[in-house]
């Protein structure tokens, strides 16, 4: 029978860039260890952070991604009008569109069929934000 689980939780505040979270995500759902087949979708409840999955052991990586983005999305852009939170509001807002404010993952066996060099990075796009909030939904056949 398939079963649904969904909890909301907070991460801490990170600084500006691309972070890993795949171990926070997992240590916040204990129902994973039980789901022997499923999916677990994850939402971020927030317009100017992101989620999206990629490289877990190179961080070279997301100190890439994050030059990637400030370059393809720079602030203090002439044509911005929302610039009443700062330089870094409207370029937040951007990237979060660009990159997305979920993802879906397949779950097998009691834990995340991430691809061996996968891993759920959280997108902070602001320079000083507060911990965001998470929507984690898991849905599949969990063993009692």
């Amino acid at each position: 029978m398939t079963h649904w689980h969904q909890t909301t939780f907070r991460l801490p505040a990170f600084r500006r860039g691309f972070h890993l979270i795949t171990d926070q995500v997992v240590a916040r759902l204990p129902e994973l260890a039980r789901c022997d087949v499923g999916v677990l979708h994850l939402f971020i409840q927030h317009s100017s952070a992101s989620l999206t999955l990629n490289e877990n052991a190179d961080p070279t990586v997301r100190q890439d991604f994050e030059s990637h983005f400030n370059q393809a999305v720079p602030e203090n852009a002439p044509y911005y009008r929302h610039t009443y939170e700062g330089p870094d509001d409207m370029p937040a807002h951007l990237k979060a569109s660009l990159l997305g404010s979920s993802v879906s993952i397949p779950v097998g066996r009691g834990r995340l069929l991430l691809g061996t060099w996968q891993g759920i990075y959280l997108g902070e796009h602001r320079d000083h934000a507060s911990g965001r909030q998470l929507v984690a939904t898991l849905q599949g056949h969990i063993t009692e």
